[in-house]
């Protein structure tokens, strides 16, 4: 894996006068060596990508679902290789690297078949006022236009996934920027697409650098923008291009919620290994991590110690090893951050009860009690494999403390009642509720987005696809209806 990777240019490979090197972060050999584009290359995409759009919005439900079941049925075959891929430019260990692909084959799979039957048409009778007498509304959905997808390292080829397949299901045309640091895996997914029967100019890969993007995203050519990573840089964007139509997938600080009927040691012990496990999956870099665990006091003091276990369970070490669980962030910048972080925590008064240290990108699953919250990792997204324990009375009170974030992306709530679960999904103000698990889950066919600071607008591959176009309607007349 250190061959130079060329980038995908209105469906064929260029490259650029230009490169970087892709490095894993875990034990710093190459991975590969990529190619940056030149300005006139990203001209040329982007003027593909205009000319192609009416055609390409115009190709057959058929056409562009075969396109996409291709894309599944490579990914598949090509499992193995490229969860090796991701795994090496990532730190991403192996296993969630699997697993990662195989979400990536699900949501083609989703594409193809909504892109079979997408924009059937929503018909309406106007004549209910005498006006409309022998009219008929027919609506239907188009695209807005061609599509700047801006994916994160964190999940470089799901998230991609996530902003290439809706494109292609409603045909719209997409150019794909992936992040600086894992570039390779979103440049594979463009092998698969150039073996397709696609329109030349209907989708790019381009490498491009992060200090480049400001004129692409100000493109008038390009009205939709699909945005994931950090809100600072998620809200920048926006209010550069106003008039553009924005999905912002940004932070989030979960919480997972431990009530007081989640009280026998069976119901503690599942969320213990569910709060552990997915505090430090991806070295906790997912906007869905468990965070925050905010336990009722009748359950505190059981639950705190089998939360400590269950981490210090956890294999930390080699990525590429099938028995890690926790591997290295994604580089050794951000375990510095880590670090930084949770010292202050602890200077500010924050009880360590495990972890605490850093080795290179590595840093210790870590679980903190007794928070200030004037500390930087109470108000802000650690993105890193670190918890910390509160304590509350009752649900008002733990409801209150999911809410006092300035994030709202998804909570867990760990109940046995309906009621109880019903009153969650009204009262926590975040994007997705899950009853009796943490905030992590996510099914790649859900609405998925946030509410407050975590963004705009929804993924998953449907409500992707009504993002990605407008509804037009055509009145007919003078019919018998």
């Amino acid at each position: 894996m250190t061959s130079t990777h060329a980038f995908w240019l209105a469906g064929r490979q260029a490259t650029g006068e230009d490169s970087f090197d892709v490095t894993n972060s875990y034990d710093g050999r190459l991975v590969g060596t990529v190619s940056v584009p030149t300005d006139a290359q990203v001209e040329e995409a982007v003027a593909a990508a205009y000319a192609v759009r009416e055609e390409f919005a115009a190709t057959p439900a058929h056409v562009r679902a075969a396109a996409l079941d291709h894309v599944v049925r490579r990914l598949s075959e090509r499992t193995e290789e490229i969860a090796q891929l991701i795994s090496a430019e990532n730190g991403k260990p192996i296993k969630w690297a699997r697993g990662e692909v195989g979400r990536a084959v699900s949501v083609f799979r989703f594409a193809a078949e909504e892109a079979r039957r997408f924009n059937g048409g929503d018909a309406q009778r106007l004549d209910t006022d005498a006006g409309g007498t022998g009219r008929l509304g027919l609506t239907r959905r188009f695209p807005r236009g061609p599509v700047l997808g801006i994916a994160p390292f964190n999940f470089p080829l799901n998230l991609s996934a996530h902003k290439v397949a809706p494109a292609i299901a409603v045909g719209a045309p997409i150019i794909l920027k992936p992040a600086p640091a894992t570039p390779i895996s979103s440049l594979i997914l463009g092998e698969l697409l150039a073996e397709t029967d696609l329109p030349a100019g209907s989708w790019s890969v381009l490498t491009v650098p992060n200090d480049k993007m400001p004129a692409l995203v100000k493109d008038e050519r390009l009205p939709v923008i699909s945005f994931t990573g950090s809100g600072p840089v998620g809200y920048s964007i926006m209010e550069s291009v106003p008039r553009k139509h924005c999905t912002l997938e940004l932070g989030g600080n979960g919480a997972a919620v431990v009530l007081g009927d989640y009280s026998s040691e069976e119901d503690l012990d599942w969320a213990a290994t569910r709060i552990a496990t997915f505090s430090n999956y991806q070295g906790g870099q997912s906007c869905i991590s468990v965070q925050r665990v905010i336990a009722d006091a009748s359950v505190y003091d059981r639950l705190v110690p089998k939360i400590v276990a269950a981490v210090e369970a956890l294999v930390t070490g080699d990525p590429s090893d099938a028995a890690t669980d926790v591997g290295p962030l994604v580089s050794e910048d951000a375990a510095r951050r880590v670090e930084s972080w949770v010292d202050e925590a602890v200077t500010a008064g924050a009880t360590l009860l495990t972890g605490g240290k850093r080795d290179g990108a590595t840093y210790a699953p870590t679980v903190l009690t007794d928070l200030p919250d004037t500390t930087t990792l109470a108000c802000e997204e650690i993105f890193g494999p670190v918890l910390y324990v509160q304590k509350t009375r009752g649900e008002a009170e733990a409801f209150a403390a999911v809410n006092a974030s300035k994030y709202g992306l998804q909570a867990g709530v760990f109940t046995h009642d309906l009621q109880t679960a019903f009153r969650a999904h009204r009262a926590l103000e975040v994007g997705g509720v899950v009853i009796g698990d943490v905030p992590s889950y996510r099914a790649d066919q859900m609405p998925y987005g946030g509410a407050k600071q975590s963004g705009v607008g929804r993924e998953g591959v449907r409500y992707a696809m009504d993002d990605y176009t407008y509804e037009r309607v055509l009145v007919l007349t003078g019919l018998a209806l």
